[in-house]
């Protein structure tokens, strides 16, 4: 009887938890629509207006380092978020594509480039790139001839 007690003491911190929990997932996902919604004109401001017309990425010819390395880590966690973060906004309020993208923009890895051209040729992401821009005053960002 004892040990029948226990154990129903002992479930009933879930519920506890399961509200932590709950409201720390409600403040993290309020925090990174604030975030994107702040961080995704910049960016998109910053970048040349023929970013996407390059056929491959320049290659750092940088010496490597315990601190470049320690950046990289940190720079890919956080795109790798953005990205996740991005997944949900596609079906949550938010800015989905484009949160992805920026995502995508931040992580290293082989392929990145042609994904990111593919994705920022769907129209409206195009589209609402352009608007950033002509929002911010910059020229509209340019794309490749599409192959036929």
């Amino acid at each position: 009887m004892l040990v029948h007690s226990y154990g129903d003491n002992a479930m009933s911190f879930l519920p506890n938890i399961s509200a932590f929990l709950s409201s720390w997932g409600l403040l993290a996902a309020i925090t990174v629509f604030i975030v994107t919604l702040a961080a995704i004109p910049v960016v998109i401001t910053l970048l040349p207006c023929d970013y996407f017309l390059q056929t491959k990425r320049a290659v750092s010819k940088q010496q490597v380092s315990f601190m470049r390395l320690l950046l990289t880590f940190v720079k890919n966690i956080f795109g790798v978020l953005l990205i996740v973060a991005g997944i949900v906004m596609l079906v949550l309020p938010g800015q989905g594509l484009l949160t992805i993208l920026l995502g995508l923009m931040l992580t290293d890895f082989p392929g990145k480039y042609a994904l990111e051209k593919k994705l920022v040729q769907v129209n409206s992401v195009f589209r609402s790139i352009n608007w950033i821009r002509r929002k911010a005053g910059k020229k509209p960002m340019l794309l490749p001839a599409q192959d036929a």
